[in-house]
């Protein structure tokens, strides 16, 4: 969902295509197919403002309506939005072989994240032939505060910065081991800052464990992160640190270097 701050006095702003774009980002979840009045209900409109932006929706080709179910969801379409992004972004072109190596070196599943919000979006993918527990296709998003990426990308930032995005995050539990105290959080941010890079052993899946880099600017600034999945099937957590993490920061660096030639 859309989450703006809005300045009333702000004349250039256009709260029809923002209500839009609002409708837009609501099919998601268990909304993705919603009828007219599910879709009122769930945007807090009225039967006739939600039906006017649907029947709208629907004739730009955004979304369509099924006619046994009579609910709405989106189309194909959508997806040039997400496409024409990764298409355009050098971070994603440049990482791809340096993605792709380093799960040929280390066997195992890649990815590249960039932060959104709160959370840390999947932008890019390897996927190594082992299996893997969780299933995590480019577009998916992530709290920042339980996974290795958002921990990560956290290093990279001033201990103010840590801490405004913690005590704006919903420091919930996803299992049994996820930490949700601020301060103990804000000490393995600290602790990632000095390794230079961050894990999360089941902390969002159980079964899930992943070791992550950030990728910084030429101002130190970190800009994506990098991370590789270990699952606790294979792995215990002492045996990725110490046979991961070489080629996963040299990843980052080699991405990173790669980056500031070309910007």
């Amino acid at each position: 969902m859309i989450r703006v701050k809005i300045d009333a006095n702000d004349t250039m702003f256009n709260h029809s295509f923002a209500k839009g774009l609002k409708v837009l980002f609501a099919f998601k979840g268990s909304y993705s197919a919603m009828s007219l009045s599910e879709a009122a209900k769930q945007l807090d409109m009225s039967i006739s403002s939600a039906q006017r932006f649907l029947y709208t929706l629907e004739k730009v080709g955004l979304i369509e309506k099924s006619l046994r179910t009579r609910k709405y969801r989106l189309t194909l379409s959508v997806l040039e939005l997400g496409y024409n992004y990764i298409a355009a972004d050098p971070v994603v072109e440049v990482a791809n072989p340096f993605l792709a190596e380093l799960s040929n070196v280390t066997g195992e599943t890649v990815n590249l994240t960039k932060p959104i919000g709160l959370e840390m979006i999947y932008i890019s993918r390897v996927v190594a032939a082992k299996f893997i527990p969780i299933h995590m296709p480019t577009g998916s998003r992530t709290p920042m505060f339980c996974t290795a990426a958002g921990r990560a990308y956290m290093s990279a930032l001033t201990d103010e910065e840590v801490k405004e995005i913690l005590d704006a995050s919903d420091l919930k539990r996803y299992t049994e081991w996820t930490e949700t105290d601020p301060n103990r959080l804000a000490e393995i941010v600290a602790q990632s800052r000095r390794l230079g890079f961050a894990y999360n052993k089941e902390e969002l899946f159980l079964g899930d464990m992943t070791l992550a880099a950030a990728v910084v600017n030429a101002h130190g600034q970190p800009i994506a992160c990098v991370h590789v999945v270990a699952p606790t099937s294979r792995w215990t957590l002492e045996d990725a640190q110490k046979r991961l993490s070489p080629p996963l920061l040299n990843c980052a660096r080699g991405l990173a270097n790669a980056l500031r030639s070309i910007t």
